[in-house]
């Protein structure tokens, strides 16, 4: 039977130097020689460009050819973590897969301006660095520092991705405060506020003192801390009388606009209506009743401070209480703080806590634990505070995608449908503003003259209503995630007001959005995903993506979250140094499980640097055996090996598709590993040094094994490639055509006959293992076959040969009642293993046996010895209450790892 694979021309090996150098082999696969350089090469052939692959579009024969992925664009304040090489890491796959498959592929590229976080670092660089402060600078010094910050740091942002080989649309380059794309956030925002969906009021938003902005929920952490409750007399108006009153934070006492009671709480229902004095003013406020109040909480009776507390402010709301704002802008005590005016709201408190003292208000102070809001980028603890802000109104722009993302689940895990519907059926209104330079100015004019406020894309020069020129702009600039939100069509040109940095063309909409896939971290599922889905089905009337693939979160290897603190960081810079980027990418991507953590380590780099080395090995050895074919691209694969590996091959190619088509990018690794570890190499390799003739068919298959390893591990696909074609990097894997399972191919009776035979390899290695002899080579073993038909002799021929090489193994014979009388009378002990198709047998003379048995018993005594240390350890109560949580974890998976391990040492000692 003769077969020829489909493979991609290369170059013919040439006759200079260069060439034979690069098919020379060489001992060890140095990933520094070859990746800096051919990401250049890559780069300057442009094989990342959406056209490229024009060739291979031109044979796709699926409906849409058109694939799209949008990088969640980083921010420019510093450097990647391994976060960033996950979500890159994952998209490259794809694209790479997509791009060679035959797939006009775009992944738009771009960076972030993150409003607070860059103006943050800008303003923490200058203070260190120049010892200057905000107060220093004008609106227009600071951006000059902020912009050279961008540049400098988008810049490194960017080497760092190319260091881990990614291949987006590197010509397609976005920024978020790009002009273009600041016309498309102009134009969203005047067509909402039009619409009645975007407006200003006074509410209550979550304020960083530090940066003197409001910041978004979703960036406040709660954080737990030690504090104490205060009970505070607030005396009843023309009485004697007083009600006691627990709180956290009396500093906030001189803003109380009621006290309030659970209207169920017999305990208190008299006191409903009282009149009662605020300690330390003079201001009488009433008693109310309201179900929020929770009559387990300190004494049943709350005080209520519309304008500093969320829960308050509603109840405020329900019964039209005043609020009262005691803050500035930087959390000191303002007008309405009488004689705390001027002080800090930490010192007020301290400051109150006094007063009342002496004023035999305060009866008790007992600790307290509680969670404090924080800001999670400054670590400055958040205040509610009433202000005035821009705010959209969530839950009616985000309606229709809330329906058709329910109708239609296209998460993956798609278990995060729950918690983004739970999120997205709950929406509050979206603060949109920020008190910062840094960022999209809010295209909003107000007149001097007749006080009429309008929205506008252009900068307005003159009133819309009066005409007048006595106008001036808002002063705030929009949420960063405001612009990100517009992203996957943004960037394609959307009401780009033909003021592109880069050129598009009309068509970019109508190809690429919807956007086909985004991937992410599930982190960012409600800043920057919900945000884009609602507004992508608002202005373009369709939901951005097809498809949103959310990873999980990268830890340790002991599964603790990374931290500067903890020292257990791992920067993906390091890690491609010492590692290389292919190794780098196939570990995430291996571990990358849906809906699970990433545990990483070490230990793993190491283990996917030696599966580099295997493959760097195979073509080696392949290399070495050149002379035994030319072309490896016209060999007609014909062989009992080969057409075996073929079909290997076939079955892998369909899987490892499969998988990414559904994204389980850790089984496609897996199936990688498996072909090109287990089957090539450990069996294919091995099997053709009985079998050389057949080498150069498996150069063949190692080419394709190759393709299909590229998306995963670039680098030294490309490489491994071009040295067994012979040619430079034109040949690329870049731009060849990604593997196709043929379902033509049937090669049912070599796979049979190479599946008893490693079935047989591997029984006699059982046997050997038993006999304590699992590395040593032995004169002869036994196979009987349970179908008859493989015991003939001459199948049996062409196929112990490979056995007899593999499971060392001087000589292979079937065995029959004759063998067995014959070692019987012998006296020699015949060890057996069973399997599903054959039996194995080992012939044993008596001094073999008790030799083998007494190593036996000494491996396990040794394991017992240590398994009693292990099992003390665990059974000390002072270790267990002072150990590291993964400490005793580890020690208990080794105690049960030493019983199982002595476990088989039984039984083999018994068949011995």
């Amino acid at each position: 039977m003769a077969i020829f694979l489909y493979l991609t021309k290369g170059n013919k090996v040439s006759n200079n130097s260069t060439t034979s150098n690069q098919t020379k082999p060489s001992s060890k696969y140095n990933p520094k020689e070859v990746e800096a350089n051919l990401y250049t090469q890559w780069s300057e052939k442009n094989y990342f460009d959406i056209n490229s692959n024009e060739h291979l579009q031109k044979q796709n024969t699926a409906k849409n050819k058109n694939f799209a992925i949008m990088m969640p664009p980083p921010n420019v304040t510093g450097v990647l973590h391994i976060g960033h090489a996950l979500t890159y890491t994952l998209q490259d796959i794809i694209v790479r897969y997509k791009r060679m498959d035959g797939f006009k592929v775009l992944w738009q590229v771009g960076a972030d301006h993150a409003g607070i976080a860059t103006q943050k670092v800008v303003l923490d660089k200058l203070k260190k660095e120049k010892n200057i402060t905000k107060n220093d600078l004008n609106k227009e010094e600071f951006l000059k520092y902020a912009w050279e910050w961008k540049e400098y740091s988008g810049g490194e942002i960017f080497k760092q991705m190319r260091a881990l080989g990614i291949s987006p649309s590197w010509d397609r380059m976005r920024f978020s405060l790009d002009e273009g794309l600041a016309c498309s956030v102009k134009k969203a925002f005047v067509s909402l506020y039009n619409e009645g969906l975007i407006y200003k009021g006074l509410k209550l938003v979550n304020w960083d003192p530090s940066l003197k902005t409001a910041i978004s929920d979703l960036e406040v952490v709660n954080k737990a801390q030690n504090g104490s409750m205060y009970y505070v007399k607030y005396p009843i108006k023309d009485t004697n009388e007083h009600i006691l009153v627990a709180t956290t934070r009396p500093e906030t006492i001189l803003a109380d606009s009621a006290l309030a009671i659970n209207p169920n709480d017999d305990r208190h229902k008299h006191l409903i209506g009282k009149d009662v004095v605020v300690p330390l003013t003079n201001r009488v406020i009433k008693v109310i009743a309201d179900e929020y109040v929770d009559g387990e909480f300190g004494t049943g009776c709350v005080k209520i401070t519309p304008a500093h507390d969320y829960n308050d402010y509603e109840v405020g709301q329900r019964h039209n209480l005043d609020m009262i704002n005691l803050f500035d802008d930087d959390a000191k005590m303002n007008e309405n703080a009488n004689k705390y005016k001027g002080l800090d709201r930490f010192d007020a408190r301290e400051a109150i806590i006094r007063d009342l003292k002496q004023e035999g208000l305060l009866q008790d102070v007992q600790p307290h634990s509680m969670n404090v809001p924080i800001n999670e980028r400054t670590g400055v603890i958040v205040e509610p505070y009433l202000t005035n802000q821009w705010f959209v109104k969530a839950s009616k722009v985000a309606k229709n995608s809330i329906e058709q993302t329910k109708a239609n689940n296209m998460f993956f895990p798609k278990s995060w449908i729950n918690s983004y519907n739970a999120w997205m059926d709950n929406l509050n209104d979206w603060c949109i503003s920020r008190q910062l330079w840094w960022g999209h100015g809010i295209p909003v004019f107000y007149c001097k003259d007749c006080s009429h406020e309008f929205a506008s894309e252009e900068d307005a020069s003159k009133c819309a209503k009066c005409g007048s020129s006595n106008i001036f702009q808002d002063e705030d600039v929009l949420d960063t995630w405001f612009s990100s939100a517009l992203w996957p069509f943004s960037t394609l040109g959307w009401s780009n007001g033909g003021k592109l940095k880069h050129t598009y063309k009309d068509s970019d909409l109508d190809e690429f959005y919807p956007n086909s896939l985004l991937i992410t971290g599930f982190d960012i599922l409600f800043f920057w995903v919900a945000r884009m889905m609602m507004m992508g089905e608002h202005f373009m009337g369709k939901l951005p993506f097809k498809d949103i693939y959310l990873h999980a979160l990268v830890k340790d290897e002991f599964g603790a979250k990374m931290s500067k603190s903890k020292g257990n960081v791992i920067n993906p810079l390091d890690m491609i140094d010492e590692f290389s980027a292919d190794v780098v990418r196939f570990s995430l991507c291996y571990l990358c499980v849906q809906g699970r953590d990433i545990k990483l380590g070490k230990k793993h780099l190491e283990v996917y640097r030696n599966f580099t080395n295997k493959l760097h090995n195979a073509c080696n050895y392949l290399l070495i055996h050149q002379d035994s074919f030319k072309d490896l691209e016209q060999i007609e694969i014909k062989s009992d090996l080969g057409l075996y590996m073929l079909s290997r091959l076939n079955d892998s190619i369909a899987k490892v598709r499969a998988c990414l088509d559904e994204y389980k990018f850790n089984e496609a690794a897996g199936e990688i590993y498996s072909i090109v570890w287990l089957e090539f190499c450990d069996k294919a390799i091995e099997y053709s040094k009985v079998s050389p003739q057949s080498i150069g068919e498996l150069g063949s298959i190692f080419k394709e094994i190759l393709k299909l390893t590229s998306p995963f591990m670039p680098f030294i696909s490309d490489n491994l490639y071009t040295r067994l074609s012979g040619s430079d990097y034109s040949s690329s894997l870049t731009i060849s055509a990604y593997p196709k399972a043929n379902k033509s191919y049937n090669f049912k009776e070599q796979t049979a006959m190479f599946d008893v035979i490693n079935e047989a390899i591997t029984s006699i290695r059982r046997l050997k293992v038993n006999a304590n002899m699992a590395n040593a080579k032995i004169d002869l073993a036994y196979i009987k076959f349970n179908d008859d038909k493989l015991n003939d002799k001459k199948w049996f021929d062409n196929a112990k040969m490979f056995i007899q090489k593999l499971a060392k193994v001087g000589s292979v014979g079937i065995f029959s009642s004759s063998i067995k009388d014959k070692s019987l009378n012998e006296n020699k002990k015949i060890l057996s293993d069973v399997s599903d198709n054959l039996q194995t047998y080992l012939p044993q003379g008596e001094d073999d046996t008790k030799d083998a048995k007494n190593k036996l018993e000494l491996k396990k005594e040794k394991l017992q010895k240590e398994l009693e240390k292990i099992d003390n350890l665990l059974s000390n109560d002072n270790f267990v209450k002072n150990a590291p949580k993964e400490v005793i974890e580890k020690n208990t998976t080794l105690a049960q790892t030493l019983k199982e391990n002595i476990a088989k040492l039984n039984e083999q000692i018994c068949q011995l």
